[in-house]
């Protein structure tokens, strides 16, 4: 399992190839599980809930900045 810092790590890896433009829902998901993490990994490192990203994964809500 990975470090809290490792995790911080990947998800602002994510964060900054996504920067530009948010990615489709599907993008997101790909992108996620491509960096290896979970959704309640990412959850975890943007103070959200898992629920909260699989509805940004499924297109239901969009990420808002924080």
């Amino acid at each position: 399992m990975p470090t809290e810092d490792e995790l911080f790590s990947a998800v602002d890896a994510l964060l900054e190839q996504v920067a530009q433009d948010d990615p489709p829902p599907p993008e997101r998901k790909r992108l996620r599980e491509a960096a290896g993490l979970s959704q309640t990994q990412v959850a975890k490192a943007t103070g959200t809930r898992r629920e909260a990203v699989g509805n940004w994964e499924s297109g239901r809500t969009e990420p808002r900045p924080p």
